[in-house]
């Protein structure tokens, strides 16, 4: 059932908000970012192969968390955007968008009239039928989040275009995918990357439309939140994990390898 979209309304707010991306398809890995209070998820199905089912699961463990619930799709046809929300979800980021026509399809595919063009349909965000469904069709325009990600370099040179539809909530950075856009596959901190993001921000900031960043590192963080960015997205879970579990390993081999240093002296 669509309930109020925390994450937009803390926004609007001018609070500050942090995300992760999840990329293992389990709702338990949801309920656990929601337990340690982040603000919001990006459940991807761009790179991660996610069944319906499972995308629905995930969803309901985010609600159960009380975190916000966003879809990360692979593209940004109307179906793949429709069954993402028909299956409970807060928002959508839509990934490599380039161009005002398609930031225009995209929040038509995600609204319904006269705000878009979306399917009706009364299952779990209308709560089946149980409440007036014409009342749900406005709340859910009302609530539901549209999130563009700027990822080339004809994306960072059509932002003002893109972020002049009407609807666009947010948009997200995409540094990794515009570092190979400009030649440069992961220098994501390189200044040819970082001089588009800030002119991506600019944007965002002169029209109202609130940018969430990917520090990667602490004074990116810093930088950003001078220039007014109150989003962020603190990475993924897979790499949190990995660097967590290469963390805790390491540090026991360092005590064993002390301990036989020790010994050895003895």
């Amino acid at each position: 059932m669509l309930k109020e979209n925390t994450l937009k309304r803390k926004l609007r707010e001018g609070k500050t908000v942090y995300g992760l991306f999840c990329s293992i398809p389990a709702p338990v890995v949801v309920e656990m970012i929601g337990c340690a209070e982040y603000d919001f998820v990006i459940i991807d199905t761009e790179h991660v192969l996610v069944n319906p089912e499972t995308l629905e699961n995930m969803i309901r463990a985010a609600e159960a968390a009380q975190i916000t619930p966003l879809v990360r799709v692979a593209n940004a046809l109307p179906g793949t955007i429709l069954r993402a929300l028909d299956s409970g979800a807060q928002g959508i980021v839509v990934p490599h968008v380039e161009s005002r026509e398609q930031a225009e399809q995209i929040v038509r595919s995600s609204r319904y009239y006269p705000l878009g063009t979306r399917s009706l349909n009364s299952g779990r965000p209308g709560a089946f039928g149980k409440n007036d469904l014409v009342l749900y069709l406005e709340r859910a325009n009302a609530e539901i989040m549209v999130v563009p990600m700027i990822e080339s370099r004809a994306g960072v040179e059509r932002i003002t275009d893109i972020l002049d539809v009407p609807g666009i909530d947010m948009v997200l950075e995409g540094a990794a995918d515009l570092s190979q856009s400009y030649g440069r596959p992961w220098d994501t901190r390189g200044e040819l990357v970082k001089t588009a993001l800030q002119s991506v921000q600019a944007a965002a900031l002169s029209r109202g439309v609130p940018y969430c960043a990917i520090p990667r590192a602490a004074e990116d963080m810093d930088e950003w939140f001078e220039k007014g960015v109150r989003a962020y997205v603190l990475g993924d879970e897979r790499g949190i994990a990995f660097r967590a579990l290469r963390h805790q390993l390491g540090t026991m081999r360092d005590k064993e390898q002390h301990r036989k240093e020790k010994g050895e002296r003895l």
